[in-house]
């Protein structure tokens, strides 16, 4: 008998299924839960960034986009409720971030907390999230950067857009050059790309203060016609209301970036949910007041829909501050194309540590400890991309890998609070050094890591009452997550599917709430795990409200993702299908867990300092 041996390779053609199945569950070890357990096999990224950097990063402003007509007057309602929506996901990132404070985001915690499957369709969609955003983009400035030479012709012929002749094909030169700036700029070392986004930043910054500050004045000086209506503040209904949030709602995702970033970060359990939290505070308030001063410039119904701020302003005799904000559109869009961009090396980078790609992605350059073969190959695929298509249409696909990298991240919250994992891989240094205490079973090719102590077997009956519960527990809290999670999908799918009989859709969201309501009470009365406290970093941040916080994001993000219409998810279905392909032919075969050892997590600790001592 002993602490473990759980391993992946099961002997005998019955067990093939059982085991590929198993292999979809596997769960890696915390990179920095134990010093440098694993990362010292890997080249490292630089620690170069504080929480200033982190807010430069997640600021996303779109000047001359997110203050559009979604709701009428009621707009900056739209805007405070997906910041709040958002504000439940980023209390999840910040927990995690701080734990878990290595490259990878969603899919790192993923990988820990739910399983290899889980997470390589994270990371999957969270490339196809990043190189179709920074493709759209891209795509958008250059009409921007034309409109501030003159018009839409004024860019010189080399980088305006021309249509290749006999194919429906608008090509944009400009775009591509663009990504290529900023991913030879990404390619300097990351305390450099984020100085110079820093900048960028802080001038959009000043443009907004420009807008509400100007703004409110033109607004007292004529009154806020706006507003003056007889349809009042909310002309679309409180439903109209809710549909500009899920609109609006992906203006906040720049946190997803930050926490993407944590490996680079000097000090995570601090920094991150600093960065997290400052820049979605100065979204939010930001986003709000620009919303209430165009808004009230102009009635929502006499907007233009493609430069709501500038023709705001020009539609007021003030030309000259239309191009001053345009000039502010331009340099937000390259600041989320440079936020764009920046994380999907590191998602690859991990992925590929983990065995799940090739490690080609993995090479950290020597000099600027950026990810090099990522970046330049991201950025590529990306230039290609804006080059050739117009992604406009393809936006949709970005909110797929976003809602479902949230969604999992408040579900790994759970995990960790209530059935952390029990067991975790062995790292391979451990298993060759403690070679000289491990005995080995006849039924088992894999060993049996240190003999159980007779006073630990003699305690643990004394306390069997004890270790029952504890198990009960478990198996409870953990059928209370799932219940949770089939509730949340049968309450929002129904609710939104208005196809259904009205019968089967009361039915369906009755059955929801009834498994939502019964894991909540189950999960709230229920205590939380003791070994949340010693896995991952500890000292860091802590999520609130648990376990509601994490069960409402859920809801919100599952609500959101049964939105987004038949044609986004047949196009993303085809990508998860080829990702599929990936991993059952080259991720599964390669991963660094096909032959992992797995012990207790209580001992992980205690055979790391035995190697080391029989080392020394």
């Amino acid at each position: 008998m002993g602490f473990m041996v759980n391993t992946q390779n099961e002997g005998g053609s019955g067990n093939h299924s059982w085991g590929c199945l198993r292999n979809l569950v596997r769960r890696k070890q915390v990179d920095s839960s134990n010093g440098k357990t694993e990362t010292h096999h890997h080249q490292q990224l630089a620690k170069a960034l504080t929480f200033p950097h982190l807010i430069a990063i997640g600021v996303y402003i779109l000047v001359g986009t997110v203050a559009r007509e979604h709701s009428g007057p009621a707009l900056a309602f739209s805007f405070l409720i997906a910041g709040i929506s958002a504000a439940l996901s980023a209390f999840c990132y910040a927990e995690l971030s701080s734990r878990f404070p290595s490259a990878g985001s969603a899919y790192h915690y993923s990988y820990i907390c739910i399983g290899e499957g889980v997470a390589w369709l994270i990371g999957w969609a969270l490339i196809l999230e990043y190189t179709i955003g920074g493709a759209t983009v891209a795509r958008g400035i250059s009409p921007n950067l034309a409109m501030i030479f003159g018009g839409e012709d004024s860019l010189p012929t080399i980088l305006a857009r021309h249509q290749i002749p006999g194919l429906d094909i608008v090509v944009d030169p400009c775009a591509a050059v663009l990504v290529f700036i900023v991913t030879g700029l990404l390619c300097l070392g990351v305390k450099e790309s984020t100085f110079a986004q820093g900048i960028v930043t802080t001038a959009n910054v000043f443009v907004m203060l420009f807008v509400i500050v100007v703004g409110s004045y033109l607004c007292f000086k004529t009154g806020w016609v706006g507003y003056e209506l007889p349809t009042g503040y909310f002309p679309y209904g409180v439903n109209g209301m809710l549909t500009g949030s899920a609109t609006v709602f992906f203006a906040y995702i720049g946190f997803d970036s930050v926490a993407s970033m944590a490996e680079e970060v000097k000090n995570p359990q601090r920094d991150l949910p600093l960065g997290i939290g400052l820049s979605l505070m100065l979204c939010c308030l930001l986003y709000m007041m620009v919303s209430v001063v165009i808004v009230g410039l102009v009635p929502y119904y006499a907007m233009d829909p493609d430069t709501p701020i500038s023709s705001a302003f020009a539609s007021h005799g003030i030309q000259w501050a239309a191009y001053l904000i345009t000039l502010g559109a331009v340099m937000a869009l390259c600041s989320v194309l440079m936020g764009s961009i920046l994380p999907q090396p590191r998602i690859l980078m991990a992925m590929a540590r983990d065995g799940l790609l090739p490690s080609f992605f993995s090479n950290v350059n020597q000099r600027t400890q950026v990810p090099i073969n990522g970046t330049i190959t991201t950025g590529v695929c990306v230039a290609i991309l804006a080059f050739f298509m117009d992604v406009s249409q393809l936006a949709g696909m970005v909110s797929v890998g976003t809602l479902v990298a949230f969604t999992m991240v408040a579900i790994s919250v759970l995990i960790v609070r209530y059935v952390p994992p029990d067991e975790v891989p062995l790292p391979s240094s451990l298993q060759e050094n403690s070679s000289s205490h491990v005995g080995t079973s006849s039924s088992s090719k894999q060993p049996l890591l240190c003999k159980v102590d007779a006073s630990i077997v003699d305690k643990g009956k004394a306390q069997g009452d004890w270790v029952l519960n504890k198990v009960n527990r478990r198996k409870l809290a953990g059928w209370s997550i799932i219940f949770t999670c089939i509730g949340n999908f049968l309450l929002s799918y129904p609710a939104s599917c208005f196809l259904l009989p009205g019968l089967l859709r009361y039915s369906l969201c009755g059955v929801g709430g009834l498994f939502l309501l019964v894991g909540l009470i189950v999960l709230s009365c229920i205590d939380q795990d003791d070994a949340r406290h010693s896995f991952g970093h500890s000292g860091g941040f802590i999520c609130p409200f648990v376990p509601l916080l994490p069960i409402v994001c859920i809801l919100i993000n599952m609500y959101l993702l049964v939105n987004l219409g038949a044609a986004t998810w047949a196009r993303v279905s085809v990508w998860l299908f080829i990702g599929v392909l990936v991993y059952i032919f080259y991720g599964r075969r390669n991963s660094s867990l096909v032959n992992a050892v797995y012990v207790s997590t209580a001992h992980v600790q205690e055979i790391g300092g035995t190697s080391g001592h029989s080392l020394a």
